[in-house]
């Protein structure tokens, strides 16, 4: 498996960044990150109303509520923006975004030599209740989830 060095954390800029390096073709890679089916083997359980962008859904972890989720941008296979909510301050999270207390994180894909080079940026930490503990919790998901990606894309799965 690739090794690729761990996420980035700009305290100033409240951005989380990776970039990683997939020995798999790019469009084999922009399946990975959004098709729901290829989302929820390595992410989150995920489902969409739909595709392209608008279009809504939901990421969900073991023992957590659902995360509402929205498709920003969209530019195949290059790049992808989801906008997601980070709601930690309210009981329940809501069933759509919360454009005040959500973050956007963006997938750019490049062909390389040996595959498809990933970068991930999360931006908009400022409007979450917790900035800098939220900026070093999606540092450490980032790190674990973008690494089970790169094992599933290389082991052939």
């Amino acid at each position: 498996m690739t090794i690729n060095q761990p996420s980035v954390v700009d305290e100033g800029e409240f951005t989380v960044r990776r970039t990683i390096r997939i020995n798999a073709p790019i469009e084999k890679v922009w399946s990975a990150v959004t098709e729901p089916t290829h989302i929820s083997q390595w992410f989150g359980q995920a489902a969409f109303d739909g595709s392209g962008v608008g279009t809504r859904g939901t990421l969900t972890w073991e023992g957590r509520d659902p995360v509402p989720l929205r498709i920003e941008q969209m530019d195949a296979p290059r790049l992808i923006s989801y906008r997601w909510g980070n709601n930690e301050a309210l009981a329940r999270l809501p069933e759509e975004v919360d454009e005040q207390n959500s973050t956007v994180f963006t997938f750019t894909l490049e062909t390389i030599a040996d595959g498809t080079q990933l970068t991930v940026i999360e931006t908009g930490f400022e409007n979450t209740s917790d900035p800098v503990a939220n900026l070093e919790s999606h540092r450490d998901g980032w790190n674990a989830e973008l690494d089970k990606l790169v094992a599933m894309l290389e082991s052939g799965s």
